[in-house]
């Protein structure tokens, strides 16, 4: 069994592999010879061994521990909000001055609805925008608001005209 193996291993395997023909004067190195060049032992390098002068970098084992990594590790990572971290996540309200609502009349209902029908305001990223009423324009009709913020002033306008705020 063991001699038919054997057989089998000199006919097929060996040549492929190429075992029968190896010998020590044959073997060759698979990369050249790699030294690092040693400094400071005396030769081309002399004096300093191209380290400086003095200090931690020149003396031995010359290595520094990165002390600022302690400070960034201290910090958690920040994951998911990408290059813009400094963005908001909340979407910005637009503005509409009372003087835009003069198309509106009396009793009516003011909502970001109505503003999208009247084309006021347009969506954004498909979806109705949020809306804060500013004072600019004066005097207003007598209007309901709903889901709508609004200035300090513009708020004092609307109810001293008698409009409804929901």
């Amino acid at each position: 069994m063991q001699r038919s193996l054997l057989k089998h291993f000199e006919n097929f395997l060996a040549p492929k592999l190429n075992i029968l023909n190896m010998q020590f004067h044959t073997l060759k190195p698979k990369t050249k010879r790699y030294h690092s060049q040693q400094v400071g032992r005396g030769g081309t390098r002399g004096k300093t061994s191209g380290k400086g002068t003095k200090g931690q970098n020149a003396r031995a084992g010359r290595k520094k521990r990165p002390e600022i990594r302690d400070t960034i590790k201290h910090f958690p990572k920040l994951r998911g909000r990408g290059r813009n971290s400094n963005k908001s996540i909340y979407r910005k309200a637009v503005a509409v001055n009372l003087k835009t609502l003069s198309g509106f009349s009396s009793g009516e209902t003011v909502s970001p609805r109505t503003l999208l029908e009247k084309g006021i305001v347009t969506r954004v990223s498909g979806k109705l925008p949020e809306v804060k009423i500013l004072s600019v324009g004066g005097s207003v009709a007598k209007l309901t608001f709903e889901n709508v913020s609004f200035s300090v002033n513009a708020r004092k306008a609307i109810e001293s005209a008698g409009g409804v705020i929901k």
